[in-house]
């Protein structure tokens, strides 16, 4: 099983930012296990959130090429508590990349109050584990298209972003 903590992407521009969403529910069980009585989504399903929506910009760079895993969390603040109904627009900005990993700066907002920010570490997993798949064969591909990537990545010129052919 795999958990994604935001909906869809909205937007993505290679190299550069994303944003994507995520309606906080009531229904979902970790709301009522964090504060007994007060069904809140916890922080670090927020920041799992923040860092999903930064990793996946970064995967993009390359094409999804690499293995991009979340390394460092060097400072993150949170100003309020998210509730069900709640819909965080998660914006994320490389502010770094390169062959080793990226840095990200991702903020969290509910309407146009900042719930939370973040600065994200990222680092490319060693090649020598690159012949083991993350995923199977079209699996990776079946989540891009589930989260709307693929409509909504642009590079930055505004033309469309290809299809990688090594997905399909």
């Amino acid at each position: 099983m795999r958990w994604f903590w935001m909906d869809r992407f909205t937007e993505m521009t290679s190299g550069q930012s994303a944003e994507a969403v995520k309606t906080v529910s009531l229904s979902e069980p970790q709301l009522h296990d964090h504060f007994y009585c007060i069904p809140t989504m916890p922080n670090s399903l927020i920041l799992e959130g923040m860092a999903q929506t930064s990793g996946m910009l970064v995967s993009e760079y390359n094409g999804f090429r690499e293995r991009v895993i979340l390394a460092k969390v060097p400072k993150v603040q949170f100003y309020f508590r998210a509730v069900p109904g709640d819909t965080l627009i998660y914006r994320a900005k490389i502010e770094d990349i390169d062959a080793d990993g990226a840095r990200a700066t991702t903020t969290s907002h509910v309407g146009d109050r900042l719930q939370a920010e973040a600065e994200i570490l990222f680092v490319h997993l060693d090649r020598q584990t690159a012949h083991r798949p993350l995923f199977e064969r079209g699996e990776f591909l079946s989540i891009l298209r589930v989260l709307r990537i693929l409509e909504v990545a642009r590079k930055p010129d505004g033309s469309r972003i290809p299809l990688p052919e090594h997905l399909l």
